[in-house]
């Protein structure tokens, strides 16, 4: 009875000393000097905690702020504010809401360093903040909860110039970006997310570096401009919807050197430029080992592909809509299923590299089929089509200097890779200056 007595006491002790430091954090917040630094013990602390003052809040790897699954854990309000070597974890649930982490309100100079974010809905929610960084962190969502009903590992809404790097993203459901301009993403990690990258409404944003594996989708941009995505490495969107790259209605893309792999659909474009005036330039990459390589959603133009590597790509050039792509430029780029001779040594096809449909039209317009793409039926059925069509095949892109080996010096050189873009006319002021205001937060910088 003694030893039950004991227990009881011991359990009553840690509970009102956990209450203790529960209560005391958000105290030491407000005692802590503008400019100072509060260095947390190895200890449980209450969230839901608001900082209104520039300090920095150091947990050392080994404290944890709990927010008791309610509101967001903590909420800052001041500029210059930095949280680092903390656990947060254990937000409230509610989208309504916007529970978060950590929510950065209408601040500046913020740094999120090296912290571990975990069982709350979004990681991160910044709101219109400007110049901060988020680095070095762990990000995920609740565990529990189906990925659609997560929250965002960092959601970002109408905030510039930011920087997001080395953060490890895994089990939310996107990173996303709304209405935001000069954001750098570098040399983040993210696995096992619905989107590991979605921007919408954004311009001038640079994505370098990142490493995106097993997500449904990996980056995926919708109205903007100006995007620039480069040494990405985007794999394994396998599911009935994957996509490694995506972009619908987005103008002055540039995508240089990025590796897309083994993914449903690698590159897909979408009413993309939406501006007729405007380019997108795809250079250096390498799009190999995907159902499909590079599918338009329908006839488009203005999209210049130079120095690529098409490889083993079961199908690679789809078009949707009965379209085609013959009004985007296909220079210098190798094709790993190119035929043609090259009797001249150059290194270049002595003639265009011209892809066609034939049966591929059956399973574009019905997904079924494609279940018997490699059977002996359908491949006989191909090659015969090829042979001896029926009907007129339908041309899809027309490369017009196909670059003969995928390790050739030509491919990657800098006379291959040139491209001039041309001078794009100033757009019309029709608008009054309420448009002006709303066009600043899509239109970003030029080439």
């Amino acid at each position: 009875m003694s030893q039950f007595k004991v227990l009881i006491l011991s359990l009553t002790f840690f509970a009102l000393s956990f209450s203790t430091f529960a209560a005391t954090l958000q105290s030491l917040i407000d005692q802590t000097p503008e400019g100072g630094v509060l260095t947390l013990e190895d200890q449980i602390y209450e969230g839901s905690i608001v900082i209104k003052r520039t300090i920095t809040i150091d947990g050392k790897g080994k404290a944890t702020i709990d927010g008791g699954g309610v509101g967001s854990v903590i909420t800052i309000k001041a500029n210059g504010v930095i949280l680092q070597n903390l656990n947060i974890t254990n937000s409230g649930a509610s989208h309504d809401k916007q529970d978060a982490g950590i929510k950065i309100l209408k601040v500046s100079r913020v740094k999120i360093l090296d912290n571990k974010i975990y069982e709350t809905l979004t990681g991160v929610d910044m709101q219109e903040s400007h110049d901060n960084e988020v680095t070095g962190n762990d990000i995920s969502s609740l565990s529990k909860t189906h990925i659609a009903l997560r929250g965002d590992s960092i959601r970002v809404w109408a905030s510039h110039r930011n920087i997001f790097r080395r953060n490890k993203i895994h089990d939310s459901r996107d990173m996303m970006i709304w209405y935001s301009n000069d954001n750098l993403i570098e040399e983040n990690e993210a696995w096992n997310n619905r989107y590991a990258l979605h921007f919408m409404y954004t311009g001038a944003n640079t994505v370098r570096g990142n490493k995106y594996h097993h997500n449904q989708v990996g980056i995926f941009m919708m109205y903007g401009n100006s995007y620039t995505l480069e040494d990405n490495e985007i794999s394994q969107a396998m599911g009935s919807t994957g996509i490694c790259i995506g972009a619908k209605e987005v103008n002055k893309l540039i995508l240089r050197r990025n590796k897309i792999v083994y993914c449903a659909v690698g590159l897909y474009l979408d009413q993309s430029p939406f501006d007729p005036q405007y380019f997108n330039l795809m250079q250096a990459n390498v799009i190999a080992h995907n159902s499909v390589g590079l599918r338009f959603h329908s006839t488009l133009k203005n999209n210049i592909f130079k120095g690529n590597t098409f490889l083993e790509n079961l199908e690679t050039v789809s078009v949707q809509a009965n379209g085609h792509a013959l009004n985007n430029s296909f220079e210098g780029n190798y094709w790993h299923d190119f035929e043609g001779l090259d009797r001249d040594k150059n290194g270049i096809g002595d003639s265009n590299h011209e892809i066609k449909v034939y049966l591929d039209q059956l399973w574009d317009d019905n997904l079924w089929v494609r279940f018997y793409f490699a059977s002996p039926v359908v491949s006989l059925l191909k090659f015969l089509a090829q042979l001896a069509p029926f009907t007129e095949p339908r041309l899809l892109i027309k490369e017009t200097k196909p670059i003969m080996k995928a390790d050739s010096p030509i491919l990657l050189s800098q006379e291959n890779l040139f491209f001039e873009f041309p001078e794009y006319e100033d757009e019309d002021d029709e608008d009054d200056e309420d448009d002006e205001d709303d066009e600043e937060y899509i239109e970003g910088r030029h080439y």
